[in-house]
């Protein structure tokens, strides 16, 4: 009976066992879930105790003592949006000032009798084009306009920062710093020979001869057409410069030209050629009346503060921002090219504007180098239809950098287009091709083979170049955007089709030649285009309105959820891209960015309404 026993007493001791380790295994299991939703919940708590504490000193306002200079330290890459990141939403986005902020700072400044004179401190704008800093430049002149002082100290005196500095009553310069005003050059990066060394072909169609976006794949240097609208882009963008210099610093144009022959400069010889005022530390410019000693307030912690609330309702204007690529989808982030604007997300913030029967008025604001001919229709039949809305609300496109290719085709939806004078735009054509990498598998000693059914399913065969039916097909889609994209340009712009088609053929224009060629309207800035649509509302100029952007910033829970379910928006790059693009600055980043957008960004062969690289230095 004892073995017996014993028989039976050992499965109970094994199932008890088993069961033990299971109960064990989900109570671990509970734990660890536990902790991490602890640890998540202190996470959302912390960040959203930050977000009210932020939201109280922003009601509160910075401190700003009596008598004041509000230094705007103005640098980096300028940005037209907020980052809308985790980090960015705990921030409250200090981490990049955006262009508005600086302008709105000023625009506040100008009337707030705390603040007697502001100091800018232009360094380092890491920036490829001018459109924003032109900009920053309008809402200095602006700021003049009340009679308080405003002065420029450059520590690092490049063109671009030169050129803002220029607005102001005062410049003055490091003694040990160069000012580096010396002209413009203008480069194009062509990978012909790069592709050849690899056994790669770029097999591109496009349409016309100015489209030379894909001339920097198929060719290994300027084409005359090319050549051409790079020296007039250059050239008027020069003359701007210097008109600029010569308007703020008092001298002939055609001095200034003679003096940025001999440049750059050392500090003593741009002290005598009158370029600069005076030479100073910043712990000097107390001395010289550049800054009230011991009463400052830094740009950023002036820009988070507010005004009192205003009793009754102002009325708003919506401004609808369209930064980045335009692709399919939800868009995203990219780490050479920026923002990625989506069709899906710029659809929903236009139609949200239209609901919405406070807004008055909708102001685009554009700052894209285009992107998918689909996606781009698809928009333009959004703001199209709001356009025709009745009753109707006036519409009106404010181009920043760029409003170039498919950024130009979103432009023209509005009846009045304002842009800078050096804003890119235009760029009217189109282009589609693939890259062939046959034969870099050959030299690899790789071969591929294919099977397929129905007559051109290899259109987008990486082995090959196309054959003649699938270059047909090809041809055919880039001639039915182009002749609709010439057609919808006539149409708004009110010009026949024979003279848009002189203006298009991808050719790219300054604000300043759009504006003479008919294809912008007027010259300014987001503060113009915002001017325009208020008069078209019907509300009067000296009239406060509240301003309402589209898209709306996400929030911190919606960037939390898209982070914990791995939808972040961040488009796929390559490793070494992007450990190449940390090396370059912003201007060789955007090239590789864009030369590189058709394989990593877009549908593999979709025809794109994409501007060419090009930048000036």
């Amino acid at each position: 009976m004892a073995v017996l026993v014993a028989r039976q007493e050992a499965p109970n001791a094994l199932t008890w066992q088993s069961w033990s380790s299971k109960e064990d295994r989900a109570v671990a299991k509970r734990r660890v879930l536990r902790f991490f939703v602890i640890l998540f919940a202190i996470f959302v708590t912390v960040a959203v105790i930050g977000a009210i504490a932020g939201g109280v000193l922003m009601l509160r306002g910075p401190f700003v003592p009596e008598h004041a200079t509000l230094l705007l330290r103005v640098g980096g890459t300028l940005v037209e949006t907020p980052p809308s990141d985790v980090l960015g939403q705990v921030t409250g986005g200090r981490r990049a000032p955006t262009v508005r902020s600086y302008v709105d700072a000023l625009q506040r400044a100008k009337t707030d009798s705390r603040i007697t004179s502001v100091l800018v401190m232009p360094t380092h704008l890491d920036l490829p084009y001018w459109g924003k800093v032109q900009e920053l430049r309008d809402a200095i002149v602006d700021f003049k306009q009340s009679g308080k002082h405003i002065n420029a100290y450059l520590e690092d005196g490049g063109d671009r920062e030169y050129y803002l500095a220029t607005a102001c009553d005062r410049i003055f310069l490091v003694p040990s710093s160069t000012l580096d005003v010396k002209g413009l050059a203008s480069y194009a990066v062509f990978l012909r020979g790069t592709l050849d060394k690899i056994g790669a072909t770029a097999d591109f169609e496009k349409i016309a001869e100015y489209k030379t976006a894909p001339n920097q794949l198929t060719e290994r240097g300027y084409t005359p057409a090319h050549r051409e609208m790079d020296d007039s882009l250059n050239r008027d963008m020069f003359e701007q410069l210097v008109r600029g210099i010569a308007e703020a610093r008092r001298k002939r144009v055609e001095d200034v030209r003679a003096l940025v022959d001999q440049g750059p400069f050392l500090p003593d010889a741009a002290l005598r050629a009158g370029l600069v005022d005076a030479l100073a530390y910043e712990d000097q410019l107390d001395d010289m009346g550049a800054v009230n000693k011991g009463a400052t307030v830094e740009g950023e912690d002036y820009a988070r503060g507010r005004l009192r609330p205003r009793v009754g309702r102002l009325p708003r204007v919506a401004v609808i921002y369209i930064s980045g690529l335009i692709a399919s989808g939800q868009g995203g982030f990219d780490p050479l090219n920026g923002d990625v604007a989506g069709s899906k997300v710029l659809v929903d913030a236009i139609r949200s504007a239209r609901a919405d029967a406070s807004v008055r008025a909708i102001v685009l604001r554009i700052d894209s180098p285009g992107g998918s001919t689909t996606a781009t229709d698809v928009v333009w039949r959004e703001l199209s239809i709001t356009r025709d809305q009745k009753p109707g609300r006036p519409l009106v496109a404010s181009m920043s950098d760029l409003a170039a290719s498919g950024g130009y085709y979103l432009a023209i939806a509005a009846p009045q287009i304002v842009a800078q004078p050096a804003t890119l735009t235009g760029s009217i054509g189109i282009f589609g091709g693939k890259i062939v990498t046959g034969g870099t598998y050959t030299k690899l000693g790789a071969t591929i083979e294919s099977i397929s059914i129905g007559r051109n399913a290899e259109i987008e065969s990486p082995v090959r170049p196309f054959n003649d039916s699938e270059r047909e097909k090809l041809r055919e889609e880039l001639r039915t955007f182009y002749q609709q994209f010439v057609a919808k340009v006539a149409a708004s712009r009110k010009m026949p089709v024979a003279r848009v088609e002189e203006l298009a053929r991808g050719r790219v224009w300054t604000g300043q030649q759009a504006k003479a060629n008919g294809l912008v309207d007027a010259l300014g800035g987001l503060d113009q285009a915002i001017a325009l649509a208020k008069k078209g509302a019907g509300i009067g100029p000296g009239t406060e309105v509240e301003v309402v952007n589209y898209p709306p910033r996400k929030t911190l829970f919606e960037l939390i959820a898209q982070r914990l379910s791995g939808t972040n928006g961040s488009i796929d790059t390559p490793v070494d891209l992007r450990m190449l693009a940390a090396l370059l600055d912003a201007g060789d980043r955007r090239a590789l960015g864009l030369l590189t957008a058709p394989m990593r960004i877009f549908r593999k062969g979709e025809p794109l309404a994409l501007m060419p690289v090009s930048f000036l230095r």
